[in-house]
């Protein structure tokens, strides 16, 4: 998305370089080796669906209805979830619970939140859209802290820090030049 922006003629400004240096720094030390870091393999995937996520922010950036595109998307999205588990549907179990907290999971939460990204995406230019996006990790972290009980570790607390301060950073010049606030 950055490289997008750029492409299109944004030019952060230092101070959004910074940022995102920061940021980034703090996303590199969440994820570098060691004991309490995810593998190099779920690491890298986690970069792909970031890269596949900023193509569908660019594409979602001049929605004028995001709640009914991704609406449609989900829909479109369906041939293709049904073709994929073919090769699994003899390993399949269902319980009425598992498909509520699927649908919850999948339709609700993650239709709503699309939704609310694109809505909140008419405020930024792709550039800071990319930065933003750098809160993601923070905030899968915060739910399994909280939904999951996983530790609360001093690797992301610092990491959370340098994310976040990094993002702040880098929005803070937008923040005065534009009266902008959240």
């Amino acid at each position: 998305m950055l490289i997008y922006g750029l492409i299109e003629g944004e030019r952060p400004g230092a101070l959004e370089w910074i940022g995102l240096a920061v940021a980034l720094a703090g996303l590199v030390y969440l994820v570098f080796p060691g004991l309490e870091s995810p593998p190099l393999v779920s690491s890298l995937l986690m970069a792909a669906a970031g890269v596949a996520w900023g193509f569908y922010t660019l594409r979602g950036k001049g929605s004028s209805d995001p709640v009914a595109e991704t609406a449609g998307n989900f829909i479109l999205a369906v041939p293709l979830v049904v073709l994929a588990s073919i090769p699994f549907a003899g390993g399949f179990f269902f319980t009425g619970y598992g498909v509520l907290w699927a649908v919850l999971s999948g339709a609700v939460a993650s239709g709503i939140g699309y939704s609310i990204w694109y809505a909140a995406l008419r405020g930024h230019t792709s550039s800071s859209a990319a930065i933003v996006q750098l809160s993601v990790p923070v905030i899968a972290a915060a739910g399994g802290l909280i939904l999951l009980g996983e530790a609360l570790t001093l690797r992301l607390v610092i990491a959370s820090v340098l994310i976040l301060g990094g993002i702040w950073l880098a929005l803070i010049r937008r923040k005065k030049k534009t009266g902008w606030t959240r």
